[in-house]
């Protein structure tokens, strides 16, 4: 890859916890605790420094719901719901269906975890459809949202931040008796991970059971139709190539899930609002570090990656 050709790089922000070998920012990003494994994919923490009135426009664009904490910096995003302003606060995002747009100003510090597909539904019967580009407090959701932001001191270190959050999702585990998600959203999920371009209705079929069930349970648990819930995985992983934040061993194997580049340039256009020239052209910083987690819990989990390793990019 040519200099023109790497992903263009906001020199405004300080990500504290370093960049990418091609400048991208990174976070602090790992697995959770092996007996949260069924319900936590990745816990990560983010904290970049910028001007005090520096205003970054950027988005984001998650396949799971995620648990924000939001302990400096302000806010905007333009969700389903209408516009929302938000300071230090307590949220699940859900999954997003297209980029989602997002601001904030100032240096900003974002503690979370991404929740594997059907846990909402496993401890708190709720609908991930129903939570599609949607922004929800996690007090709404009866959660402890507000007292678990009072335990993130501001000068903790991002492993005090992270077992915080390990020990409020392990005590909401215990109340709702140790739920775990469907079997056949584990093993969908994993599809999506691995091989999102295999037919839906093989899948089903070796699932045992038929599309129509199949899409009825992803539905609930992924917020779309299975097929949609692949082409989001389709573009994510491009997405991750076009940033730098990907295994670049794997970038032919990502380009062939398109029929060819006009196939691969509509569809990356509709979910991101932008063509993959324009994305790699334009500095996407928050958006490079929620896929950038995403990258490395997906390496990890397709075994191209051990735990804890060094990641291609880095």
């Amino acid at each position: 890859m040519s200099k023109r050709d790497e992903p263009a790089v906001d020199k405004a922000l300080t990500p504290r916890h370093g960049v990418s070998r091609g400048g991208q920012p990174l976070s602090y990003n790992r697995a959770p605790a092996a007996d949260l494994a069924p319900w936590i994919a990745w816990l990560y923490v983010t904290v970049v420094d910028a001007p005090a009135d520096y205003r970054l426009e950027c988005g984001l664009f998650n396949d799971v719901s995620v648990f924000r904490f939001q302990i400096k910096g302000e806010w905007t995003a333009q969700t389903a719901d209408g516009p929302m302003a938000l300071g230090r606060s307590a949220l699940l995002f859900g999954p997003q269906s297209h980029r989602m747009p997002v601001t904030v100003t100032g240096s900003f510090v974002s503690i979370g975890m991404a929740l594997r597909p059907g846990t909402g539904h496993a401890m708190l019967g709720a609908k991930t459809a129903d939570l599609i580009d949607r922004i929800v407090t996690c007090d709404e959701l009866g959660l402890p949202g507000n007292a678990l932001l009072a335990q993130l001191k501001d000068d903790g270190s991002p492993e005090e931040w992270l077992q915080v959050l390990e020990t409020m999702i392990r005590q909401v585990a215990s109340d709702k008796g140790g739920a775990l998600p469907d079997e056949v959203t584990s093993r969908f999920e994993a599809l999506a991970l691995a091989d999102p371009s295999r037919p839906v209705a093989d899948f089903a079929t070796a699932c045992g059971i038929t599309q129509r069930q199949l899409e009825r349970i992803v539905s609930r648990d992924f917020g779309m139709s299975p097929k949609q819930q692949l082409r989001r995985a389709r573009a994510l992983d491009m997405a991750a190539q076009l940033r730098g934040v990907g295994d670049a061993d794997e970038a032919d194997e990502v380009a062939l899930r398109f029929y060819d580049q006009s196939h691969m340039t509509r569809e990356f256009t509709q979910l991101f609002g932008m063509s993959p020239g324009q994305f790699r052209a334009t500095p996407q910083p928050l958006l490079t570090l929620a896929i950038e987690s995403r990258q490395a819990h997906r390496l990890e989990a397709i075994e191209r990656l051990a735990p804890g390793a060094k990641r291609p990019w880095e």
